[in-house]
Formats: C-alpha cells, sequence, structure tokens
C-alpha cells in the first residue's frame, strides 16, 4: 500500500506546505499525484494562490507543472483555463474569486498539464473542497502557492505534508533542526481547560486575555497594555501571582514574551489559536522553553509526512541519502519523502 492511500483512510483533505518557497512542494503534489493514478485514487486539486506555471511569477525560476489525469477534479480561473494543456471539462462557473479572476470547477477529460488555483478565504475552500468531494473525489490535494505556512492551519484541511529542503540553508544541520521545530510546534499540546476555552468564546477570541485562578474560580480579565513588539514589558505589569492562562490571538513572537519575569513565565500557560501564530527560531524556541515557557493551542496540526527536496535553487546540493538518514534521525516517527526520486 503506498502513502497516499494510507493517508486516504484517515483524511479527505491534505494540504502541501512549504517551509519556504522552491521547498518543493509542486514537485510533492506531483509525486501524490502520480501516486494516486497507480492506486486508483480519485483526486481534486486546488491551491490557495496559483500553481503549475513553468516560471516562478516572484523570482523568475524554472518550475515544474502540474500534470493531472483523466477523471481529475480541478479548479482553474477563466484567464487560465485556455492555457491549460490538458483537456478539461467545465462543471460550472463558481461564485470564488481569485486574484485572478473568477473560478471554474473542471474535470480533467484528457491528461496534461494546467495551471491551477483556488479562492482566497479559508471558508471557501472548505466549501470547494466539500463540493469536489460530492462530485466524487476520494481526496483533495491543496497546493499552497502563496501564503506557504498560513494554509497549515487545522481549519485548512485534515492534514498537511510539510515540503522542505537546501533552500533553507547551506547547512544540512540546520536544515534538519528548522523542520523538526515546525514539525514539533504543529504537534504542541491542545489546551483542554474548558472553563477557560468557554470564557474565551464567550470574550471574543481576537483579543489578548489573563485568566486568573481565584477563590470564585477562574476569572477573565482584559489585557490593557500595549500590542506589538514592546507588548512584553506591558504583559509583565499586568501578571499577576494570579494569573494562571495568558491568552494570545495573534503572532507570537520574541517580543511578546522577551520581557517577562522569569519566576513569572515559569506559573504560566500561553493560550494559542494555532501553531501557525509561532514565529520563533529554533535556537529561541529551546531557549525560551529552559526558561520555562508553556504553550498549548486549540487546535494543533496533523503533520503526516515530510518530503525533501535536496537542491536549491541557487546550486547548491546536499547528498540525498545523507539528508534522508538526517532527517529521519530527527523525525523518527513520520514518513520521510525523497519525492525527486
Amino acid at each position: 500500500m503506498g502513502v497516499l492511500r494510507e493517508f486516504s483512510q484517515l483524511n479527505r483533505t491534505i494540504s502541501i506546505v512549504g517551509m519556504a518557497k522552491n521547498s518543493g512542494k509542486t514537485t510533492t503534489l506531483n509525486y501524490f499525484v502520480e501516486e494516486a493514478m497507480d492506486e486508483g485514487i480519485s483526486l481534486g486539486v486546488t491551491s490557495t494562490g496559483r500553481d503549475g506555471e513553468s516560471t516562478d511569477l516572484v523570482t523568475g525560476t524554472e518550475k515544474p507543472k502540474v500534470y493531472l489525469y483523466e477523471g481529475t477534479l480541478v479548479s482553474v480561473p477563466t484567464k487560465l483555463y485556455e492555457l491549460a494543456e490538458a483537456g478539461l471539462e467545465i462543471l460550472r462557473m463558481t461564485e470564488y474569486r481569485t486574484s485572478i479572476g473568477p473560478l471554474l470547477l473542471c474535470r480533467v477529460v484528457d491528461s496534461g498539464y494546467v495551471q491551477v488555483a483556488g479562492p482566497l478565504s479559508t471558508r471557501e475552500h472548505k466549501q470547494l473542497c466539500e463540493e469536489m468531494l460530492a462530485l466524487g473525489a476520494q481526496l483533495i490535494l491543496i497546493d499552497g502557492a502563496v501564503d506557504r505556512r498560513s494554509i497549515a492551519a487545522p481549519a485548512t484541511s485534515d492534514g498537511v505534508v510539510l515540503a522542505t529542503g537546501a533552500v533553507l540553508s547551506r547547512s544540512m544541520k540546520r536544515v534538519v533542526e528548522e523542520t523538526a521545530h515546525v514539525v514539533g510546534l504543529y504537534g504542541l499540546p491542545v489546551f483542554k481547560d474548558k472553563e477557560a476555552i468557554s470564557l474565551i468564546k464567550e470574550n471574543g477570541e481576537d483579543q489578548i486575555f489573563f485568566l486568573d485562578q481565584t477563590e470564585d474560580g477562574l476569572t477573565l480579565r482584559n489585557f490593557e497594555g500595549k500590542t506589538g513588539l514592546t507588548a512584553s514589558r506591558f504583559l509583565d505589569e499586568e501578571l499577576n501571582d494570579h494569573t494562571r492562562y495568558v491568552y494570545l490571538p495573534g503572532a507570537m513572537t520574541k517580543g511578546v514574551i522577551e520581557d517577562i519575569y522569569p519566576g513569572k513565565l515559569k506559573k504560566l500557560v500561553f493560550v494559542l489559536k494555532d501553531p501557525t501564530k509561532i514565529f520563533i527560531d529554533s535556537h529561541s524556541w529551546q531557549q525560551w522553553c529552559k526558561k520555562g515557557l508553556q504553550v498549548q493551542v486549540l487546535e494543533n496540526i496533523k503533520v503526516l509526512a515530510v518530503s525533501l527536496n535536496p537542491t536549491a535553487p541557487t546550486g547548491y546540493a546536499f547528498e540525498h541519502e545523507e539528508l534522508m538518514v538526517s532527517m529521519r534521525g530527527a523525525l523518527p516517527n513520520l514518513p520521510i519523502l525523497d519525492v525527486k526520486r
């Protein structure tokens, strides 16, 4: 049984998320498309932006094109429909908009290359995926063509495949460390305090809250200080001996926590919506965790596999097998895919 068949048994939608631009997402997508063909899995394919063009529109570097087989459902903007080398049957003109116009829902009737795009909002993406599933797709592959990290958010798909590789760094050690760091963040513990969750949801999930443990139970307190790069100083001033949780709706950066007194930090749990809100590198994260930083999330992200691209667009490359062995050592419980081979 192929890895995609295993994934399809427990997941209906899978996002392919790049650690960086040119990390091998489209190659990974094509790898899964080929495997779906071999395994007889009916696919739907969409994207969070535009993908399948032969040249990267930002960097000007050559890109692999997206090849789809007969029977695949695919979303294509009207402006890219005529550029498809595959034969496409238009099932309907959707109400979803893209950055380059209205979106068509199509079925491939003659295999070939297609430029794929998808809706701009998460809500519309979910609606499109449901429509593809209703039309007979067994599995939806979502290619994160523009916003490479945010599409990992749990609202977008059931699980993610993380594409990584040499483009991150000339140091293989750093590539492995940063990839393992992101996998670790995506698997952060889910926040389970039902009373606290209820208070957060009742008061709106888009502002910073303190949750204090008092004799009367858990109480919620609004944060009155400034946010942004200097937030940690104001957070530290408003923390007290009763503060048990700090809820952060936005980004968690070093600037949010660096001025909090270590004695206070150890008594707190920071609660985030999901792990994509964390913007702290692996070295700094390890240092903060040693100081007592505790972070939990309302929803974490299921990483299904990691795919490797040992070659960087600037020309340098790692030895395939060495990179595979190093990544498997760092992530022994995940499938590591060498999609180049």
